[in-house]
């Protein structure tokens, strides 16, 4: 029968077809990245941003959107990578994470934002069990988009408001460095 699903009342019915989902995708140190879109709540022009101290290498500061403090994180140092150079097409996605049954924006660094793209649930492979530059646990798949990869990123796992607050208190429970040392 080929695409056709038989039901119980015998009538064919179409197969539905792979689903497709939509991510947003951007640069970071030469490499493509992409989120699913539906985390993605804006993407703002990189501006001034108040560093907060003692904070992990990875917390670029806070930003204020719309009378909301949303930290930013940088991507590449979150990866355990330098941090972002920022430069002219740099930006900051704001990202949605749930946490428990709120919500918490988070502002993402990256070098450039590229485009929106749909990628079939075909088209993507498992993350690599070795060899990729950053934690397997971040990556959702490998997305094959014009014969190359984009990395599909977990959100909730990259940007886990628990394991960054812990990383935080660890941050804050080390001894301060004397003046002058």
């Amino acid at each position: 029968m080929g695409n056709l699903v038989q039901q119980s009342n015998s009538q064919p019915v179409p197969q539905l077809a792979a689903e497709v989902r939509q991510y947003l995708t951007f640069s970071l140190g030469g490499e493509m990245f992409a989120v699913g879109i539906l985390n993605v709540k804006e993407i703002i022009e990189y501006g001034h941003l108040t560093e907060i101290p003692m904070m992990p290498a990875f917390i670029r500061g806070v930003i204020n959107l719309r009378g909301a403090v949303v930290p930013v994180i940088d991507l590449s140092a979150r990866f355990g990578g330098k941090p972002t150079e920022v430069g002219r097409r740099s930006c900051i996605i704001i990202i949605e994470i749930a946490d428990g049954e709120a919500t918490q924006d988070i502002g993402v660094l990256v070098d450039s934002v590229s485009a929106v793209l749909d990628i079939p649930d075909s088209d993507i492979e498992p993350p690599p069990a070795f060899g990729a530059r950053i934690r397997t646990d971040f990556i959702e798949g490998m997305g094959k988009v014009a014969g190359k990869f984009v990395i599909l990123l977990k959100v909730d796992q990259v940007l886990s408001v628990e394991e960054m607050s812990l990383l935080a208190d660890v941050g804050n429970r080390l001894p301060v460095p004397a003046a002058g040392v």
